[in-house]
């Protein structure tokens, strides 16, 4: 990798497959599930602490509908914002 743009064509191609059995490894020894954006917002806030009530100023919103939220039902493209903000993380975590 060192090499950079004086890589001959075969190092590219070792390259290339050294890539992808690191990613079939990771792939078998460490599965990602698929997570909703409600598993996401409802892992962050207990690893930073947070409280349902603690969000809904945050949001403007409602405890029932922070309820909503953290169930996977109502997370809409403005709180998914207001989240990614908040929490540092990008939008696409919320949506």
């Amino acid at each position: 990798m060192d090499k950079g743009e004086k890589r001959s064509p075969e190092e590219d191609r070792l390259l290339e497959l050294l890539a992808k059995l690191v990613e079939d490894f990771e792939a078998k020894a460490y599965p990602l599930g698929k997570s909703t954006p409600g598993d996401v917002l409802a892992y962050l806030m207990e690893k930073r602490g947070l409280k349902q009530a603690d969000l809904a100023p945050v949001l403007g919103c409602s405890k029932s509908f922070m309820s909503d939220m953290v169930s996977g039902r109502r997370i809409g493209i403005g709180n998914a914002k207001k989240l990614a903000v908040f929490f540092g993380m990008p939008v696409e975590l919320f949506i």
